[in-house]
């Protein structure tokens, strides 16, 4: 699948199909994790693979109630921030958007293997933790549900480049190509 046919591609999927994500996916998947940059090359990540019913049934009931897809998804991932202590000259949490890109490597991968996912990020950190055995200095920055997709939702609308993108600063035209 071609680059930007995979990012059109992608949806997030919330039905999925009874069938077992096989191994050498999920490893291409975490090949494309491991490859992504981060904040002086720290790397701050760790990601748990979560295939266990019964640890799928104890995220639902103690750390995130409302979603049952989280149930038929075979695989949970949950990105981890390890360490989670390095703060940006501007302020920003490094590991967040050091997550944030690997996240996006690990959905797109998943995209061209044919596999849908659903990014999730309302959880109870405390119960997830606790459930995970995941260390208080670490930080859930969000967790994944992947299979193969039982649905095709349709694209979204999405706002026209002229409502996103200025020229030089904020309040900018946008320039001629994004017209």
């Amino acid at each position: 699948m071609e680059f930007f046919e995979v990012i059109n591609r992608r949806r997030s999927i919330r039905k999925y199909k009874d069938t077992p994500v096989e191994p050498e996916k999920l490893r291409k998947i975490m090949e494309a994790v491991r490859v992504a940059p981060s904040a002086r090359h720290r790397q701050p990540w760790k990601f748990i693979i979560i295939t266990d019913p019964k640890t799928k049934q104890e995220i639902h009931r103690r750390a995130y109630t409302s979603k049952d897809f989280i149930l038929e998804a075979p695989v949970l991932i949950a990105a981890v921030g390890y360490p989670a202590d390095y703060v940006c000259r501007n302020g920003n949490i490094a590991h967040q958007v050091d997550l944030g890109i690997a996240g996006e490597h690990l959905v797109l991968a998943a995209t061209a293997l044919g596999l849908g996912t659903c990014w999730i990020a309302a959880f109870d950190q405390s119960e997830l933790k606790d459930i995970l055995g995941v260390p208080e200095d670490a930080h859930i920055v969000a967790l994944f549900s992947l299979g193969y997709p039982d649905e095709t939702p349709p694209p979204k609308q999405r706002k026209e480049l002229s409502e996103i993108v200025m020229s030089e600063k904020w309040g900018g035209e946008p320039p001629e190509w994004a017209k």
